[in-house]
């Protein structure tokens, strides 16, 4: 039966992908389109495979820069919002300039941070963690906010400590939230590896593509793409399991 769920919920987006590959490549040779202008995925694949072993060093490059800044995003963001949660008053104060932050496009931000730190590691560090600090924050926050209040009274009368009710209460209530907020930051770490990569790197598949562009080689463009793509869904789908395993009770499940 979880076999047959998993393909029910599989098979629609892998019909559509097929499909759409399908007309793709009709239309590029139907049409005579220039391959670079855009591509056939035939074309696209063959280019994946004779550059393979490049790309792979290319996508190492961005996968470290990916995962270290997303782990330090994510405890920044978690940190910052239990400290929100447990101080109402910072709250009120710091959250309305969260909120404003996002309004800063990150592409703006970058070139500021490689002139104030320089053309190393820090700078796109900083970028990713912005960019994953939000979705953290503010997902952290919502969960905390919705603590069963009949139980949080409960444990209170009980005599049990703040940190027995936040990590035995609280943090299990808001674990949920937390885990979409992952997802969310997961898919925008790969985002701000590539954008730090723009600035100033030289290697990565952010690296490769301004190589790419710089040269028309469309074909390349999209190999780097395609990378993402597939970067971006593992992670949130590694984030998926994490979250499966993390929270056992779901209470869909009894409905069933």
């Amino acid at each position: 039966m979880r076999l047959r769920r998993i393909w029910s919920s599989v098979w629609p987006p892998l019909v559509a992908v097929i499909l759409f590959l399908i007309i793709w490549q009709t239309a590029t040779s139907l049409f005579n389109i220039d391959k670079w202008m855009l591509p056939s995925p035939v074309d696209i694949a063959h280019e994946a495979a004779a550059g393979a072993a490049g790309l792979w060093e290319h996508t190492q490059a961005t996968l470290r820069l990916m995962l270290l800044g997303f782990s330090i995003g994510t405890l920044v963001g978690l940190l910052v919002a239990f400290v929100l949660h447990y101080i109402p008053f910072l709250r009120k104060a710091l959250y309305p300039l969260i909120i404003l932050s996002q309004n800063v496009p990150i592409i703006a931000l970058a070139p500021l941070l490689m002139i104030w730190f320089g053309f190393g590691i820090l700078p796109k560090i900083i970028v990713i963690t912005l960019v994953c600090f939000f979705p953290i924050a503010v997902a952290a926050l919502d969960g905390l906010s919705r603590t069963d209040r009949v139980m949080l009274d409960y444990m209170r009368m009980a005599g049990a400590s703040k940190w027995n009710i936040f990590t035995k209460l609280e943090v299990p209530y808001a674990l949920p939230a937390i885990m979409s907020g992952a997802k969310i930051a997961a898919t925008y770490s790969i985002m701000g590896a590539i954008i730090a990569e723009w600035i100033g790197a030289s290697k990565g598949i952010g690296y490769y593509m301004m190589l790419q562009k710089s040269s028309f080689r469309t074909d390349k463009i999209f190999v780097a793409i395609a990378i993402i793509v597939t970067i971006s869904l593992a992670m949130f789908l590694l984030i998926s399991f994490i979250e499966k395993w993390l929270i056992r009770y779901h209470p869909s499940s009894d409905d069933k």
